[in-house]
């Protein structure tokens, strides 16, 4: 990543109306404050610092950290100030009730997320930002020498994917791609891709998976105010310029805000959740570090939904009757987060044998990255596993976008005789953000 056209000083400097009275960088309380009654030692509790703390980083990933005995909230990081505030009065609320330190302050506050992973007490950092700034602080992060758990989609774009794996494996970093349905929901999932794993459905003939549609462009977008707590130009990052849009960051809002429908930031409801069910279909094809060869379009004719082909001639579609749903020769498996069915039921009583392939690790997907983070070994979402999963998103994107039939090569990760689409691989980074 180059940044040289953006100093520190610049940068701050830049924010600094915005920040007015929110940035600070207090000291944080001694450790041993934090683990009086002795369950933890201060020596093995993981500092962590979150970049991104709206809707999922602060409601979902600080909450959820914080309650570790084993975890130590240390700073969090956003381009907003009053989410900025809220995570760290939720963060220093929680520590002054269990140090029994009213005045407790200690969880740092920093709209530059380079300032915080300058920070040597931060093992492992939470990426919680918009999908189109996913590749540059985890690439960063690995440079610095942290661990890294990101949201998922990986990437925006497939070579960005790829220019994180290639960081993550340089510095030996653990990475941990948000993908929790490998881990949780009662291993619904695991167990699906166990069972087709060992062929108790026989030979697969087909999968179909249910997820949403793509993105679309910002055009319609009517320009409004920039609020004053917010950088717009730093939410912006790498992404082209345009006015700013309570549409895609509102200041208000109970649900999830809506910047995943826009192609510019993310990939639509195409890889928003297809980030987790495609994850699944690639898990269960043992094809965690490859993909499909063929993505085509529908076209109201013989292809009625769009398909995936892979180098075995088996078909994956978009669309169907559950979130995965994996049709063999012998029965079929439906899975979605509430349940696991099959046809006929009996599948589902199948017993795996110690030489068979085992997949479910029966620990829930945060707690899977920080035994990795002291073992150093790899997640069960590792950084590769992360990138072919967004990379089947983006491929379906692409040929949604263009509306032709695409020959992919999931080794090179290129279009086969097709540059026009091979141009979409990436694009350029508005400056000074460079992956």
């Amino acid at each position: 990543m180059r940044s040289n056209d953006l100093t520190r000083r610049g940068f701050l400097k830049r924010t600094a109306v915005a920040a007015a009275g929110v940035v600070a960088f207090p000291a944080i309380v001694p450790a041993s404050a934090l683990g009086a009654d002795g369950s933890v030692a201060p020596s093995n509790r993981i500092g962590m610092g979150f970049i991104g703390v709206g809707k999922l980083g602060r409601e979902s990933h600080v909450e959820a950290f914080k309650h570790r005995e084993d975890v130590q909230v240390i700073a969090v990081c956003d381009v907003e100030s009053e989410r900025l505030g809220k995570a760290k009065n939720a963060v220093d609320t929680h520590y002054a009730g269990r140090a029994d330190r009213a005045g407790y302050k200690g969880c740092a506050m920093y709209r530059d997320f380079r300032e915080l992973l300058a920070r040597p007490d931060i093992d492992a950092v939470c990426i919680a930002t918009p999908d189109h700034w996913h590749a540059i602080p985890a690439i960063a992060a690995a440079k610095a020498g942290k661990d890294i758990y990101c949201e998922k989609p990986m990437t925006r774009f497939i070579a960005d994917g790829r220019a994180v794996v290639d960081a993550v494996r340089r510095y030996d970093r653990v990475f941990q791609t948000g993908s929790q349905q490998r881990s949780e929901y009662d291993n619904y999932f695991s167990r699906a891709a166990e069972l087709v794993r060992n062929k108790v459905i026989g030979d697969l003939t087909s999968i179909d998976i249910g997820i949403g549609g793509f993105p679309i462009d910002t055009y319609s977008l009517p320009p409004d105010p920039v609020p004053s707590t917010l950088d717009w130009d730093a939410w912006l990052g790498p992404a082209p310029w345009r006015p700013y849009s309570s549409e895609l960051c509102p200041m208000n809002f109970s649900g999830f805000p809506n910047w995943r429908g826009y192609r510019d930031y993310a990939g639509g409801g195409f890889s928003d959740f297809g980030a987790h069910h495609l994850d699944i279909a690639q898990w269960a094809l043992d094809m965690d570090g490859g993909g499909p060869v063929e993505v085509i379009p529908p076209d109201g004719k013989d292809v009625k939904r769009m398909t995936f082909l892979y180098a075995n001639g088996l078909p994956m579609y978009h669309g169907g009757e559950s979130d995965c749903v994996f049709h063999g020769t012998k029965g079929k498996i439906m899975v979605g987060r509430g349940y696991l069915r099959a046809d006929p039921p009996q599948i589902l009583q199948a017993k795996l044998g110690p030489n068979d392939m085992h997949l479910c690790r029966h620990r829930d997907h945060r707690s899977d990255f920080l035994e990795c983070v002291r073992t150093r070994s790899r997640c069960i979402a590792d950084v590769e596993i992360g990138h072919r999963t967004s990379s089947v998103c983006q491929l379906g994107n692409i040929c949604n976008q263009l509306n032709r039939r695409l020959k992919w090569d999931p080794a090179a990760e290129r279009f086969v005789g097709d540059e026009e689409a091979n141009r979409l691989l990436s694009r350029p980074d508005r400056s000074p953000w460079e992956v």
